[in-house]
């Protein structure tokens, strides 16, 4: 039996529409520059959000500043130099952005990697793992108490479909024993949910209004698949790239994730057609593995151990 559930308290589609007003709101979106983050960052822009976008790429940052002011005239919108592949850099983020911030809105883990050939980051990490989870984790660590005690802050968390196929690898994290793109690919994303639903969990218990959820963009254009090998990357071009679909609509589970007012803590947001890849966004389900808790648990410890960020919740 499939996985995706229909969300059925919402006729018809959500769209950009639907976005509610986010003035007075402040969000930091990682990877905001391109992409999935662009389009979330843009619509959330036009609804009067003021922005705080983390990037590695500065000139490609203030490039998406621009096209971003373009699109809503007058936005608040600047860049934080980020780079998730290095625990030094994601504290130094965290600094610039909790001195300007009194409150955090919204927090959008959206940056990632996606089958690079085997690297580790400035710590030592598998670079997926390292980029996608850990330093997530430890951005949201190092800014939690700036939005934990905020009616209607939120965590989004985006992962993928791939997250069916990850297992966390705990006997050998770093993919030092052997690494297949794929399987690394698959753990982060799995780690992505399991830190959702772990970190929700944690929310509810200390009795904070926040909530953490997650989204998936289905299949989706973007850049991610600069990685793939060139067999892989025929096969995209010739089969997949034409069935994707453009990035603001995939962008729609991360925004609904963000703002719709019916969120729970804990829900997970993607496509709703052919199989969770295409389609506006519905509420859906994560495969069984994603809800062991003492899994989730135990990635908690570890990702604490490994990036030294505790949680003021």
């Amino acid at each position: 039996m499939s996985m995706q559930t229909r969300d059925r308290s919402t006729a018809g589609r959500w769209t950009e529409a639907d976005v509610p007003d986010q003035s007075g709101r402040t969000a930091v979106i990682t990877g905001g520059n391109s992409g999935i983050g662009f389009e979330a960052a843009r619509v959330l822009a036009t609804r009067g959000a003021r922005l705080i976008l983390g990037c590695r790429d500065r000139g490609k940052a203030h490039d998406a500043v621009t096209r971003i002011r373009a699109a809503a005239t007058g936005a608040d919108v600047r860049v934080v130099p980020l780079d998730l592949a290095s625990l030094e850099s994601v504290r130094a983020a965290a600094g610039q952005i909790r001195s300007t911030c009194e409150r955090i809105d919204l927090v959008v883990n959206n940056a990632g990697v996606m089958m690079p050939p085997y690297g580790r980051t400035t710590d030592g990490f598998e670079l997926q793992f390292g980029i996608n989870h850990l330093g997530h984790f430890a951005l949201t660590g190092l800014l939690i108490d700036r939005l934990a005690a905020l009616p209607g802050a939120r965590v989004v968390t985006v992962s993928s479909n791939n997250h069916r196929d990850g297992q966390i690898n705990f006997d050998d994290l770093q993919s030092e024993r052997g690494y297949r793109r794929m399987a690394g690919y698959s753990q982060s994303k799995l780690a992505n949910l399991m830190f959702t639903y772990e970190l929700q969990r944690r929310l509810h218990a200390a009795g904070t209004p926040a909530i953490a959820a997650a989204a998936h963009p289905g299949l989706t254009r973007t850049d991610l698949a600069r990685y793939l090998s060139p067999v892989m990357t025929a096969l995209y071009v010739l089969i997949e790239r034409p069935l994707a679909q453009r990035a603001a609509i995939g962008a729609l589970g991360t925004l609904r994730a963000a703002t719709d007012p019916a969120v729970r803590g804990g829900d997970y947001y993607g496509p709703g057609r052919w199989r969770g890849e295409r389609g506006y966004p519905v509420r859906v389900s994560s495969s069984e593995r994603s809800h062991d808790e003492g899994a989730q648990r135990r990635l908690w410890q570890e990702s604490e151990r490994l990036t030294g960020v505790g949680y003021a919740i």
